[in-house]
């Protein structure tokens, strides 16, 4: 394993559970055990370390082990309730899971790719998150999709938000620019729509992996 590698690997370890002790002080001493926002919040934190992978490791071989290992660690904490800022009342849902099998499977198809690695993850990093503030916060006027509880607005803010992080995404990382503003356009429309239909969490693996194959399709 390259020095490049070891380094990524303590990186992301020191930056996940830093992510993840910051979300447990703010649900205990600022927002008193709600997890309303502090799962969004360990949500985007821990999505956007996708640069951070791109830019220290060196072959996919390496990178995957953080978010191979989160699956197993997250899966503990889902059952066992450990890291509660993360953690869903519904117990049906395991997206907490899925976002890092999504993580690792982008990483180990797409490789060859970092704007797609990283623009790949944003739909669901920014995306679903905005989605579920705005939706929760200022969604009136709802819409449901194979029994999902869903609001135009949360839609609005998925669309938005996705389409901003995948274009700078893609722009930051090469693409240019009129090709990075039409393909996150087009691909952040598609996210909206999975995600509108998607069940029980597993829009962390729908989304970020039709995100990633439309992007590297196009890219």
């Amino acid at each position: 394993m390259q020095a490049a590698d070891i380094t990524g690997l303590i990186a992301s370890y020191v930056y996940v559970f830093a992510v993840l002790m910051a979300g447990e002080a703010l649900g205990r001493f600022v927002f008193h055990g709600s997890t309303a926002f502090t799962r969004k919040f360990v949500h985007i934190g821990v999505g956007l370390w996708v640069v951070g992978t791109v830019a220290l490791f060196k072959t996919w071989q390496a990178a995957v082990i953080p978010p191979l290992t989160f699956i197993v660690i997250n899966y503990i904490s889902y059952r066992r309730d450990i890291f509660k800022a993360m953690e869903s009342a519904d117990k049906a849902n395991l997206g907490t899971v899925y976002f890092p099998v999504a993580f690792a499977l982008i990483i180990a198809l797409c490789w060859g790719k970092p704007a797609v690695v990283v623009a790949g993850l944003m739909p669901m990093t920014w995306g679903d998150a905005l989605a579920a503030v705005v939706g929760g916060q200022w969604g009136r006027h709802r819409y449901g999709v194979l029994a999902r509880n869903k609001s135009w607005e949360g839609s609005a803010a998925m669309l938005a938000a996705s389409f901003g992080s995948m274009a700078l995404a893609l722009a930051a990382f090469g693409v240019a620019g009129g090709t990075a503003v039409w393909v996150a356009l087009l691909t952040a429309i598609i996210a909206t729509l999975v995600e509108a239909v998607t069940p029980l969490g597993l829009d962390n693996l729908s989304v970020p992996i039709m995100s990633a194959l439309l992007l590297w399709l196009m890219v």
